[in-house]
């Protein structure tokens, strides 16, 4: 199994300048570790994951901060893979945002915006208490 998710490969028709703000709030966490959980033989996986890979390349996120977990499903639906249990990852796509080995943000297989949007709402969301 490979450590790269093939799914993360940047989709080369995401629009940057519609996400502006999202973009700019990404690279303000750039130093932090995106860890991304996620099945190339997952649907929703090949349908976020691009544009999720695209918004961090366009942020400027190092690929030594983004941390790809490869997963697999059971039988019975379970999710196994590297990680799982200590992250507690029941859906996939799921992205945990951390710095320092704090958890700063969690997005899980379906929310309401997009993978980059949603995590760099909560980030910036955060920013703002502190």
């Amino acid at each position: 199994m490979s450590d790269e998710l093939e799914t993360m490969e940047p989709n080369p028709v995401w629009d940057a300048d519609a996400y502006e703000d999202t973009v700019k709030t990404l690279a303000e966490f750039a130093d932090c570790t995106f860890k991304v959980w996620g099945g190339d033989w997952c649907k929703d996986c090949r349908s976020q994951l691009p544009d999720f890979g695209a918004a961090l390349d366009a942020a400027g996120v190092p690929a030594e901060n983004v941390e790809h977990y490869p997963t697999e499903k059971e039988d019975d639906g379970t999710k196994v893979g590297p990680q799982v249990d200590a992250y507690d990852v029941e859906y996939i796509p799921t992205v945990v945002v951390e710095r320092d080995g704090e958890e700063l943000g969690r997005f899980v297989e379906e929310e309401d915006a997009p993978i980059a949007v949603y995590l760099a709402d909560l980030l910036a969301e955060q920013q703002a208490q502190h």
